[in-house]
């Protein structure tokens, strides 16, 4: 197993690509924290963790507040004694429209969720991590954060600040040991990116167009992509922003179309 005896905490791991690493991390020997805003979300990747033969433990936290992350790191290590990996994983991605008629409360509530949530939950791990031999931590950033997107300024801002902010931690870091990487998913199948009212079906659709590899991900895929870069088999990797997204930033599809469209 490629984390046992690891102990490793995620954020936003109540869902999503949050929940599919704790699972995986999970079969892979590592004991897993939790942590999600939603209980109810928390409490069912628990129970998925545990009926796999897994262990795990919910933490609720808000990580925008720095004291509810604070004591989130603290649970972590008073129920496993050590902290190995941080997953750096809990984001939002509301509708936002015309940067102009954008209201200032939703530009904060994103960059304090994305960004400077991404930094606290960081903050607070680092001192523990240290402790440890060949700690990790991974961040999660998007394609957002290396290609600018329309009607999405804040979303693009708060990820492109989570690529540097890893780059910058692995600088910081790689003299205590602790690698910083972050992966940048392309589309995937997940409520927190599919519009409301859309099933999976009409999301892939959509996005199919785009992507050279047909389909859009599933959270699973952006969940081994996590692994790599905690586990040992990166061990020369540091400061990357590692591309997770079928091909979406290596070109463009657009001649394959034209030239099946004739």
């Amino acid at each position: 197993m490629r984390l046992a005896d690891k102990v490793a905490l995620i954020t936003g791991a109540g869902s999503g690509i949050g929940r599919a690493t704790a699972l995986l991390f999970a079969e892979e020997g590592a004991r897993v924290v939790v942590a999600d805003y939603s209980p109810e979300g928390g409490a069912e990747t628990v129970k998925q963790v545990k009926a796999q033969g897994g262990d795990a433990t919910f933490v609720q936290v808000d990580v925008t507040k720095a004291a509810e992350v604070e004591a989130m790191v603290k649970t972590a290590v008073g129920v496993y004694g050590q902290l190995n990996i941080l997953h750096s994983n809990a984001g939002i991605f509301p509708i936002e429209g015309p940067s102009y008629e954008m209201e200032e409360d939703m530009w904060d509530r994103i960059l304090d969720t994305n960004l400077k949530g991404m930094w606290l939950s960081c903050k607070y791990a680092i001192p523990e991590l240290i402790k440890g031999e060949k700690s990790t931590i991974v961040t999660t950033a998007s394609m957002a954060g290396i290609r600018g997107r329309a009607y999405r300024i804040a979303y693009c801002s708060s990820k492109g600040g989570v690529v540097m902010l890893t780059k910058a931690l692995a600088m910081e870091l790689a003299p205590h040991g602790v690698r910083v990487n972050c992966i940048c998913p392309g589309g995937v199948n997940t409520p927190l990116i599919r519009p409301e009212g859309m099933t999976e079906e009409e999301f892939g659709a959509r996005e199919v167009p785009r992507t050279p590899i047909p389909r859009v991900s599933d959270p699973r895929e952006q969940a081994q992509a996590v692994l790599f870069l905690a586990s040992p088999e990166s061990s020369y990797i540091n400061g990357q922003a590692m591309m997770v997204d079928g091909g979406d930033w290596a070109g463009t599809t657009q001649g394959i179309r034209r030239a099946e469209s004739r």
